[in-house]
């Protein structure tokens, strides 16, 4: 079943628009009701002002409903195993779970599956505590 998350951030993957850092990502996120939501790297001149494959398919799965993510797919044309930069953990915490499968793949596919416990294990989590 993850394998269809792969093609989608794949797919998303071949829309990016990187004319400056010539290095195409693409995200994809799985509801916990099976829907799927994709999205590329968009950059703009006034650089790093644009927005990560991972926040642009946070911005289609938020338009579209939201819901619990339970999976994450991550590739780039010329990075095998790539992570999501420190900005986007946190935000994809905010939809997840810890233990929210987080599949980091190459070019062909699936290469490593982490969660994002794992992969933010001290994320914000948004509770403030009040001090006595």
């Amino acid at each position: 079943m993850s394998h269809d998350l792969f093609e989608a951030a794949s797919a998303a993957m071949s829309k990016a628009y990187a004319p400056y850092s010539k290095f195409p990502v693409g995200a994809a996120l799985r509801t916990q009701d099976g829907r799927i939501f994709a999205g590329c790297n968009i950059e703009v001149a006034s650089y790093p002002e644009g927005w990560c494959a991972e926040t642009t398919a946070l911005g289609h799965y938020i338009m579209g409903g939201g819901g619990k993510i339970t999976e994450i797919a991550v590739v780039a044309e010329r990075m095998a195993r790539i992570t999501p930069c420190g900005g986007c953990r946190q935000r994809l915490a905010e939809f997840s779970t810890p233990d929210t499968k987080l599949y980091l793949c190459d070019e062909t596919g699936i290469v490593q599956t982490v969660t994002m416990g794992e992969m933010l294990p001290f994320g914000f989590s948004g509770v403030v505590l009040k001090q006595a």
